[in-house]
C-alpha cells in the first residue's frame, strides 16, 4: 500500500500596508507633509530610483526616498527665526483683539546682535509659522519657521526636545509639591511625562519639559496649590534666549540646531 504523503502548508506572505508618500517623508523628517505634496507634484521626489509626481501616491514604508537637488536647494533657503515674545501677544492667529507675535517680525525689531549674516528680505518672512505655543500671559523664546523639518522636530508627535522655563509662583513650595511636579500629575486624566522641576529661590522655579500641553505649567502648579505670576521660556533644545531683548528677533545662524 502507498503511504499517504504529508502536506506542508506554507504561510501566506505578510501584506505590508502602504502609506502615503507625503506622510512617510514627514515621518522621516525630510519635510512637512505640505512641502512633500508640493515636491511630489513638481516631480522632485525619487522613490526607489524612480521619479514620481502622483499626489496621494502610497508606497511601501521601507521604500528608499530621496529629494531632487532642486528641492534640497530650496530647503537650504528656508529660514527660522527666534523671538523674545512679550506678554500680551498670542503665538498664532490674532484672537479677542490681541495681536499675534508675528507682527513684531519687522526690520526695526531685528536684534542688533544678529550674527546670521542674512540680509532682511520680505521673501524670508513669508509662510513663517510658529513652531509651538507660548500663551498670551507668558514671555520668552518662541520659534517661527518656514522649514517643516524644524517644526516637526520641535512639535511633532514624537518630539523629545526639551523646553526650559523660569516660573515665578505664589504659594508654599513644599518638597511634596516639587516631587509631584517632577512626576505624578495628570491633566484630563492623562499622566504627564516626567519633568525636571527645581527651586531657584523662595518664589521661583525652573521647569524643563519634553511636552507642551496647553497652559501646562500653569495647570500643573494649580494642582499643587501654586499660582503662576510670571513665566518665561529661556531655552528650546540647544537654543537659548540669551541676551535677546524683549520684543526683538533674530535669524537662526548657520550651524545652530535645536
Amino acid at each position: 500500500m502507498f503511504k499517504k504523503r504529508a502536506t506542508i502548508s506554507c504561510p501566506r506572505p505578510i501584506q505590508v500596508e502602504k502609506i502615503r508618500l507625503s506622510k512617510l517623508m514627514s515621518e522621516r523628517g525630510m519635510c512637512s507633509r505640505r512641502e512633500a505634496d508640493s515636491f511630489i507634484e513638481r516631480g522632485l521626489v525619487i522613490v526607489n530610483g524612480l521619479r514620481v509626481s502622483e499626489l496621494g501616491l502610497k508606497v511601501d514604508p521601507s521604500s528608499e526616498v530621496a529629494l531632487d537637488e532642486k528641492a534640497a536647494l530650496e530647503q537650504t533657503g528656508l529660514v527660522t527665526i527666534i523671538l523674545n515674545k512679550p506678554v500680551g501677544y498670542v503665538s498664532g492667529q490674532a484672537e479677542k483683539g490681541y495681536r499675534p507675535a508675528s507682527v513684531l517680525l519687522t526690520p526695526a525689531n531685528r536684534a542688533k546682535g544678529d550674527k546670521s549674516g542674512m540680509k532682511f528680505s520680505p521673501a524670508r518672512m513669508k509662510n513663517l509659522a510658529p513652531a509651538g505655543r507660548l500663551d498670551i500671559d507668558s514671555q520668552g523664546l518662541i520659534v517661527f519657521t518656514q522649514d517643516g523639518r524644524v517644526a516637526k522636530k520641535l512639535i511633532g508627535e514624537r518630539s523629545e526636545i526639551e523646553k526650559e522655563y523660569i516660573v515665578r509662583v505664589e504659594g508654599e513650595v513644599t518638597e511634596k509639591a516639587l516631587g509631584l511636579l517632577d512626576f505624578g500629575l495628570s491633566l484630563n486624566g492623562i499622566p504627564l511625562k516626567k519633568a525636571i522641576v527645581t527651586r531657584l529661590n523662595n518664589d521661583q522655579l525652573r521647569f524643563v519639559l519634553r511636552q507642551g500641553k496647553k497652559r501646562q505649567i500653569r495647570r500643573m502648579c494649580e494642582l499643587v496649590n501654586l499660582r503662576v505670576t510670571g513665566l518665561r521660556r529661556v531655552r528650546i533644545g540647544n537654543i537659548r534666549l540669551g541676551s535677546l531683548p524683549e520684543g526683538r528677533w533674530r535669524y537662526l545662524s548657520p550651524g545652530e540646531e535645536f
